[in-house]
């Protein structure tokens, strides 16, 4: 279990919707220190908020990053874009590969990048956020890489436990918040999603699945691919 209480954090994707609440409520819990983490960090007016340069599709920039923050004691996997179409058949390749560098190869590099400093502290976390997408197929580009982080979060898990480092994996559907804006469906509220997995990761638990359909949706992968699916069943 890792407290908030007197941790260092660093969020990557800080300037976002879910990652601007990571990075208050953890100073609210105890934190001593934030990076907040963007491609274009911004002023915060906080002096307990360090602005980081941090592009998670460049690994240069994720090793300078990972040099000049080496007392982080819970870091945040935050960052990721949405892609333009949802379809792995029309999308352009070079987009497709901008997503997969984004939504997976990143947040592994940031994982790998900074598991020394988090291994050196004896009592740490890591916060990877997937979707429940991981499970659910549906989005075709956005899901793909989120079922890769998912396995990678489970691989990092058993290779990261003997040394202290805790690992936790957020599963979550819409999320109210810009990149979201188009969805009718019901959203959950980032501040109470960061609640969540706040709370899960002082409790020393390894999953938040943030509402109901992450819920649904996790229950369901034990049963027949088609009852996951059934519109293969209208072909």
């Amino acid at each position: 279990m890792t407290s908030l209480d007197g941790a260092v954090v660093l969020v990557t994707g800080a300037n976002g919707g879910i990652g601007t609440h990571f990075v208050q409520e953890a100073l609210s819990r105890g934190a001593t220190k934030v990076y907040a983490s963007a491609r274009s960090p911004k002023a915060w007016g906080d002096d307990r908020i360090v602005p980081l340069k941090l592009d998670v599709s460049d690994v240069a920039s994720i090793r300078a990053a990972a040099e000049a923050a080496t007392d982080v004691s819970i870091l945040v996997n935050n960052a990721g874009i949405a892609p333009s179409t949802t379809s792995l058949i029309d999308i352009d390749d070079d987009e497709l590969r901008a997503v997969m560098e984004t939504n997976f190869f990143g947040p592994l590099a940031v994982a790998r990048a900074f598991a020394p400093a988090l291994s050196a502290q004896g009592d740490a976390t890591l916060i990877d956020v997937h979707s429940l997408l991981a499970w659910y197929a549906t989005m075709g580009v956005y899901s793909v890489p989120k079922a890769a982080l998912w396995s990678a979060t489970n691989a990092l898990r058993l290779e990261l436990a003997p040394s202290g480092v805790h690992v936790v994996g957020v599963h979550v559907g819409y999320v109210d918040t810009a990149m979201a804006a188009h969805a009718a469906a019901p959203k959950v509220d980032p501040a109470d999603l960061v609640r969540q997995v706040f709370e899960a990761t002082e409790a020393g638990q390894y999953e938040v699945l943030a509402d109901d359909l992450s819920i649904q949706v996790k229950a369901g992968l034990s049963r027949p691919v088609e009852e996951l699916y059934p519109q293969l069943l209208k072909r």
